[in-house]
C-alpha cells in the first residue's frame, strides 16, 4: 500500500476551526495525521473506527476507500464539514 500517495485515496477537504481553516486530506498518511494530531474529539465511536480503518488500510487489510468513508463518518460525528470530490 502506498499510503503517502494519492493513488488509492480520493482527496477531500475538511473545514476546521483555527488559522488553517481548510485541511486537505489527499493520502492515508494525511488522514492518519489529522485524526491523531488535530481531531477535536478523541472518544467518539466513529473516530475510533476511523483510526482503526486508517491503520488497517495502511497495512493493506482494507481499502483506502473504506478508510476514507470512515474518516467522513468521523468528521460528521465531530461536526466537521467535508468537501468531497464527486466522480
Amino acid at each position: 500500500m502506498k499510503w503517502h500517495t494519492t493513488e488509492e485515496f480520493i482527496p477531500l477537504m475538511l473545514v476546521v476551526s483555527g488559522p488553517e481553516k481548510y485541511k486537505l486530506v489527499a493520502t492515508l498518511w494525511d488522514a492518519a495525521q489529522l485524526l491523531t494530531a488535530c481531531w477535536p474529539i478523541d472518544d467518539g465511536d466513529e473516530y475510533l473506527i476511523a483510526i482503526r480503518a486508517c491503520r488497517d488500510a495502511i497495512h493493506g487489510d482494507i481499502s483506502a476507500e473504506d478508510a476514507r468513508e470512515a474518516l467522513i463518518r468521523a468528521a460528521d460525528e465531530a461536526g466537521i464539514p467535508v468537501i468531497t470530490v464527486l466522480h
